[in-house]
C-alpha cells in the first residue's frame, strides 16, 4: 500500500444532505492507486464544522488495509472494530464504548445507499445484518490478516522443514545391529527363557534360544529303558536351567503361568559427530520380547515353539552446533497415514515424549573427538554416575564450561546440582578457579574433594568465607552434619564460639558427631534446629543471650516448650491490642446490645460479647474461627453479632458461640469447641425458645420506643 500517495489524495468530504440523528457519517469511493483498486471509507463527525476533514480514513485493497488519522497524521493497522467485534468502532469516542448494537446503528451511518453497495461489492463478504455495515469491512480485514498469518506460518513451517531435512541428511546412519548386540550382551545379559509343562515324571521344554521343543524326564524311572532316556533337573518357576537341545542356560517359565508374552525395555544414548564440530545425541529404545507358541492338542494346548526377538527404535535426536541453540527432533507415528516421521517439536500433554537418564554407548566418546564437547569430561562423569542424560549435561556444559574442571576434581555432587540446573551454589559463574567459582577459601578445595563435592560441606565452607572466619576441618565436618543455615550459624556465633555451639549440640543430642550412623545424624540435626529455635525465641522476646544461663538450659526440650508458650502469649497480647483498637465499637455498644440480646433461665445464660478481646479469647479457647477479622468486622459494623452462651453457674467459662443476624431474630450459626455442636438436640431446642423470647422482647421495645 502506497501510503504517501494515498495521503496526497484529497478528502471526499461529507455531503450536505446527510442522514439526521447520526453522530458519525461515513462516505466511500473506489480509487486506483498504483494500478490497484482501493476502497476509501472516510468517517466524519456529523457537525457542520467537521465536514471537511474526517476523523479517520480507512483504506482497503484486496490483500492489505490501513487506517489513517489526519489529526495525528499517522497510520495504524487497527481494524474497524477495535476489540475483535464486540465493542466500539475505530472512530468512536470513549463515551460510545458502552453502546448497544441498536445505539451503534443509530449513531453510525453511511451518507448514501451507494456507499453500502460499494462496500459490499468491494469486500465480497456476507454478514447476517446489513444495518451493521461496518462488519463487511471487519470481515474483509479479518480475511486479510488470516491470509497473512497463514502465509507467515507456511513460510515458517517450510523453513523448519528445510532445516529438518538438512539435519536428517547430515546425520549418520544408525548402527542398529551393533546397538542391539550390545544391548543384548551388556544389559539383557543374553537372557533366555525355558518354558516347561510337567506330566508325571516327564516334562516338555520349549527353548526361546533355539526354538525347539522336546520331552525329557525330570525324575528317573525304575525300568531298564529309563536309564537311556534324557534326564533334566526338575524345572521350577524363575529358577535357572539348561536347554537339553542347545545347551543354553535360561530361566524356567511355567507354561500355565505364561498367560502373555514377556518383554523388557531399556534406553541407550549414542553420540555421533555432526558436520564439522557439532554433535548429535541419539536416544534409542531397545526392547527384548520372549514369546511362546501354543497349538490346540488332543486334551489341552501344547507348546509348538518359542522364540525371542530384539528390536530397537530411535525416539529422539538432539543436535548441538557451535553458535546455535540446541534442537531436539522427535520420531512420531501418524495414525492417519500409518507412517513414521521426524518432527522438530514434541507432543503435548500426557503424550509428551520424555528423555530420561540412560547408559551411554562407548562409541560416543570416540565420536566426541574434535567436537565442541571434546573436553566436556562426559566420559569421566558417566563412569562414576552410570546413567546420564547427555543432552542435559551438554546444555549445562555450554552454559558452564567449569563443569569439566569440577568433574576431573571429583566434585560430583556439585556437578549433579549444576546438571539438574540448581545454580544457587555458584558464587561467580565467570570464575575459572574452583574456590572463586564456589565462593570458598582456597585451602578448602582439598577437603571438598575428599567429600566428593558434598553440598552440605560446601554450604558450610561458603558460610565460613562469607562470615570471614577460619574454622578447622573437624568443625566444618561437624557443622555440615547439623545442616544449620548461614543465618542460624551467624546468630549463634554472636553469643558463643563455634566450638561451644558444637559441644552443646553434641551434649543435648546424646550422640557423637561423625559416626556415619544415619540415626545419630538425624538426632543431631533435630537437636541443632531445636537449639537454634530456642535461641531465636529467646532473642525475639528480648532476653540477653550473653547470659550463659539462657545459653545452656539444663533441659533443652523443656526450655524450648516454655519459650513456645511465652512466644504464643506475646503474639496473643499483641493481637488483642490490635483488635481492641481496630474494633472499638464492640466494647462501646455492649450495654445497648445487652439490653436486647441478654437472656437467662435456670440452666443457661446468653449475652453479646463485651469486647473484641473477649471474642478473640473465645475463639482461642474453643479452637474455632470466631476470633478472625471477618466476624469481628461484622460485629463492629452491626451486620451480625457474636453472642456467648454459657452455663448459668459458669458464666465466665466459654461453652457455645452464636452468630445472630442484626436485622431479625435469626441465628446464622452456632458452634462449641472445635466446631462441634455439644448436646445438639437439646441446645437447638433451647436456642429456638431463645429466639421466640427475643422476638417478643424486640416487639415490646419497638412499641415503647
Amino acid at each position: 500500500m502506497k501510503k504517501k500517495t494515498i495521503e496526497k489524495i484529497p478528502y471526499l468530504k461529507l455531503p450536505e444532505n446527510v442522514k439526521k440523528g447520526a453522530k458519525y457519517v461515513g462516505t466511500t469511493a473506489v480509487k486506483v492507486v498504483g494500478h490497484e483498486k482501493h476502497l476509501f471509507l472516510e468517517v466524519y463527525r456529523n457537525e457542520k464544522e467537521s465536514r471537511e476533514i474526517p476523523l479517520v480514513r480507512i483504506v482497503l485493497t484486496k490483500k492489505d488495509f490501513g487506517s489513517y488519522f489526519p489529526e495525528q497524521e499517522e497510520w495504524t493497522r487497527q481494524k474497524i472494530e477495535t476489540d475483535g467485534g464486540y465493542g466500539r468502532l475505530l472512530w468512536n469516542a470513549r463515551e460510545d464504548s458502552g453502546d448497544s448494537y441498536q445505539q451503534m446503528k443509530k449513531k453510525n451511518a453511511l451518507s448514501a445507499e451507494e456507499d453500502l453497495e460499494r462496500i459490499k461489492s468491494f469486500c465480497k463478504t456476507t454478514i447476517w445484518n446489513e444495518e451493521r455495515w461496518w462488519q463487511y469491512i471487519q470481515c474483509h480485514q479479518n480475511n486479510i490478516t488470516y491470509a497473512e498469518r497463514s502465509r507467515a506460518e507456511k513460510r515458517k513451517y517450510e523453513r523448519r522443514q528445510t532445516a529438518l531435512e538438512e539435519r536428517i541428511r547430515n546425520t549418520k546412519i544408525l548402527p542398529e545391529a551393533k546397538i542391539l548386540k550390545i544391548a543384548n550382551e551388556r544389559y539383557f545379559h543374553q537372557e533366555h527363557y525355558l518354558y516347561y509343562k510337567k506330566y508325571g515324571n516327564w516334562v516338555q521344554i520349549a527353548c526361546s534360544k533355539c526354538g525347539g521343543v522336546t520331552d525329557a524326564r525330570w525324575k528317573a524311572g525304575d525300568s531298564y529303558e529309563s536309564q537311556f532316556q534324557r534326564i533334566v533337573q526338575e524345572p521350577r518357576e524363575n529358577k535357572t536351567g539348561k536347554c537339553p537341545m542347545c545347551g543354553a542356560r535360561g530361566t524356567y517359565k511355567c507354561q500355565g503361568k505364561a498367560k502373555h508374552d514377556y518383554s523388557k525395555r531399556m534406553h541407550l544414548f549414542l553420540g555421533q559427530k555432526y558436520k564439522t564440530t557439532g554433535m548429535v545425541i541419539r536416544y534409542v529404545e531397545v526392547t527384548k520380547e520372549w514369546k511362546l507358541e501354543l497349538i490346540a492338542g488332543e486334551n489341552s494346548t501344547e507348546m509348538h515353539g518359542a522364540y525371542e526377538e530384539l528390536s530397537g527404535v530411535e525416539i529422539a535426536r538432539a543436535y548441538f552446533e557451535p553458535g546455535k541453540e540446541k534442537q531436539i527432533d522427535y520420531h512420531k507415528h501418524s495414525w492417519y497415514s500409518g507412517e513414521d516421521f521426524w518432527d522438530d517439536c514434541n507432543l503435548s500433554g500426557n503424550y509428551r515424549i520424555g528423555i530420561e537418564e540412560a547408559p551411554i554407548l562407548t562409541d560416543t566418546y570416540k565420536e566426541m573427538k574434535d567436537t565442541v564437547f571434546q573436553y566436556s569430561a562426559l566420559k569421566e562423569y558417566a563412569a562414576v554416575v552410570g546413567k546420564v542424560n547427555p543432552i542435559e549435561y551438554f546444555e549445562r556444559y555450554e552454559q558452564t564450561p567449569q563443569i569439566e574442571m569440577l568433574v576431573k576434581l571429583g566434585l560430583l555432587d556439585i556437578v549433579n546440582e549444576l546438571v539438574n540446573y540448581r545454580y544457587g551454589i555458584v558464587a561467580d559463574e565467570n570464575a575459572r578457579q574452583p574456590d572463586t567459582f564456589l565462593g570458598i577459601r582456597k585451602e578448602r578445595v582439598k577437603q571438598l574433594i575428599k567429600w566428593k563435592g558434598s553440598i552440605r560441606v560446601l554450604k558450610v565452607m561458603q558460610t565460613e568465607k562469607r562470615m570471614g572466619q577460619t574454622w578447622t576441618e573437624e568443625q566444618i565436618e561437624k557443622l555440615a552434619e547439623t545442616q544449620l543455615s548461614y543465618g542460624q550459624i551467624e546468630t549463634a556465633t554472636k553469643y558463643m564460639s563455634l566450638q561451644k555451639l558444637m559441644n552443646r549440640i553434641e551434649k543435648y543430642s546424646g550422640c557423637q558427631f561423625t559416626t556415619a550412623c544415619s540415626s545419630a545424624e538425624q538426632v543431631i540435626r533435630d537437636t541443632a534446629n531445636t537449639y537454634m529455635d530456642y535461641i531465636g525465641m529467646r532473642l525475639a522476646l528480648g532476653y540477653d543471650m550473653n547470659n550463659t544461663v539462657y545459653q545452656q538450659p539444663r533441659d533443652l526440650r523443656a526450655a524450648h516448650d516454655k519459650m513456645v508458650q511465652e512466644s504464643n502469649k506475646e503474639k496473643m497480647d499483641e493481637r488483642i491490642r490490635e483488635v481492641e483498637q481496630k474494633y472499638s465499637n464492640i466494647r462501646s455498644n455492649y450495654r445497648k446490645l445487652r439490653n436486647i440480646y441478654f437472656y437467662e433461665d435456670d440452666a443457661y445464660m446468653i449475652r453479646p460479647a463485651r469486647s473484641a478481646k473477649e471474642i478473640v479469647e473465645e475463639g482461642r479457647i474453643l479452637h474455632h474461627c470466631v476470633g478472625g477479622d471477618n466476624y469481628l468486622r461484622k460485629h463492629n459494623d452491626g451486620r451480625s453479632y457474636i453472642l456467648m452462651l454459657r452455663f448459668k453457674d459458669k458464666t465466665e467459662e466459654p461453652y457455645i458461640t452464636v452468630e445472630i443476624s442484626s436485622n431479625k431474630p435469626e441465628i446464622i450459626q452456632w458452634y462449641g469447641e472445635r466446631d462441634r455442636k455439644p448436646d445438639a438436640k437439646n441446645m437447638q431446642k433451647w436456642l429456638k425458645h431463645y429466639l421466640k423470647q427475643l422476638k417478643e422482647k424486640q416487639e415490646m421495645l419497638a412499641k415503647t420506643a
